[in-house]
């Protein structure tokens, strides 16, 4: 009765695409050239991807962007300074 009733949430988890995500996810953690320091992190990361979006989280990563595209620019502005000296 136990595997049965095993054998049916087997089915189940792989019939709604469970198995085939958590798969890939730790497909991709097994693949990360440098481990992060929390595998739960991790997983909890790579599932979460395709939740519905945090409008906050919209406005952090827009803000990252935006502090990328400035630090590049101070970058190569540095560069060419430390070039004229």
């Amino acid at each position: 009765a136990a595997d049965s009733k095993r054998e049916q949430f087997r089915r189940y988890l792989e019939k709604s695409g469970v198995l085939d995500t958590l798969t890939k996810v730790l497909v991709a953690l097994y693949e990360e050239p440098e481990k992060p320091s929390s595998a739960l992190d991790f997983l909890k990361h790579h599932l979460g991807a395709s939740a519905p979006e945090n409008p906050e989280i919209e406005a952090l990563r827009l803000e990252v962007a935006e502090m990328k595209e400035k630090y590049e620019a101070v970058w190569e502005e540095n560069k060419k300074l430390k070039a004229k000296v």
